[in-house]
């Protein structure tokens, strides 16, 4: 089940009701990206390593979907219709207009600005050029986590989906939260209770900071699109993001591996090996 934006690890048929994807992971750069920047500072965006860091836990069954597109040339975790007007040739949108919010900081579906305000492209995008990427890149990663979940859901009655990312450890000019801002350890995301059983984000708050980090709940980021696309808790379908700060594994400015690496994916698999006797019990009562 992979795709030339995305790739499947793990089981192609769920093996327990916990899925996981990273939309940000991705470092295959398209030939038409035609951007002023470096292919460096586009990684500007990427979630370094987060599917590295999850990838153990495939051999416990559990399937775990990755990008294989930078997120700067267009960003799965937005609606397809969030499109940033300013970065459009003629300024106007044809089709479905669904805006987030997040043209205002430059990230709208496709990147308009890096994290420092830097400006991506020397020009405005043709909307043909955008409807390529949407076919290319969006319809395909949502038809794959849709299809994944689904496949959990109808063999397990219900589904947990953990939306896995990674963020900066301090917010920059066009970050969420203010310039200078400094980020907790881990930063949990359910819409406000909206897109997962409030329970399940205790239990994966407090098992976080069982371990000595800090941990915060939809501050500053609740979760955007896949968390909220993929989510029904009352029909047993549960989304949660989940923030991981690169301090904690990664060298930010050279964008490599840390000593905190290994650790970090030790800590992460044990939650999950958490969260799967969680999850068990909620099958079982079935």
């Amino acid at each position: 089940m992979n795709h030339d934006n995305y790739q499947l690890y793990g089981p192609q048929t769920p093996q327990t009701a916990l899925v996981l994807d990273s939309p940000h992971s991705g470092t295959r750069f398209p030939a038409d990206f035609n951007a002023v920047v470096s292919e460096f500072d586009l990684r500007d965006g990427e979630d370094c390593f987060v599917d590295e860091l999850y990838r153990p836990v495939t051999e416990l069954g559990i399937p775990l979907l990755a990008a294989q597109t930078p997120r700067t040339y267009l960003d799965p975790n937005r609606h397809a219709g969030d499109i940033d007007l300013d970065l459009i040739d003629g300024g106007a949108w044809p089709h479905a207009y669904v805006p987030s919010g997040k043209a205002r900081i430059g990230k709208a579906l496709i990147w308009r600005t890096l994290d420092d305000g830097r400006a991506i492209y020397a020009r405005r995008l043709k909307i043909e050029e955008v409807i390529g990427r949407i076919e290319r890149c969006h319809a395909p990663y949502h038809q794959g986590l849709s299809s994944v979940l689904d496949r959990a859901h109808d063999r397990f009655g219900v589904v947990y989906h953990v939306n896995c990312h990674s963020m900066n450890s301090v917010a920059g000019k066009m970050g969420e939260g203010g310039e200078g801002s400094p980020r907790a350890d881990f930063v949990l995301g359910d819409r406000d209770g909206t897109t997962c059983d409030p329970a399940f984000t205790e239990f994966v708050r407090a098992t976080l900071a069982s371990t000595g980090h800090r941990v915060a709940v939809n501050d500053p980021y609740k979760g955007v699109e896949l968390v909220k696309a993929y989510s029904n808790p009352p029909a047993r379908r549960h989304s949660l993001q989940l923030e991981i700060n690169k301090r904690l594994y990664m060298n930010e400015a050279a964008r490599e591996r840390s000593a905190g690496f290994a650790p970090l994916q030790k800590t992460l698999y044990a939650l999950i090996e958490a969260c799967l006797d969680y999850i068990g019990k909620d099958v079982r009562r079935d």
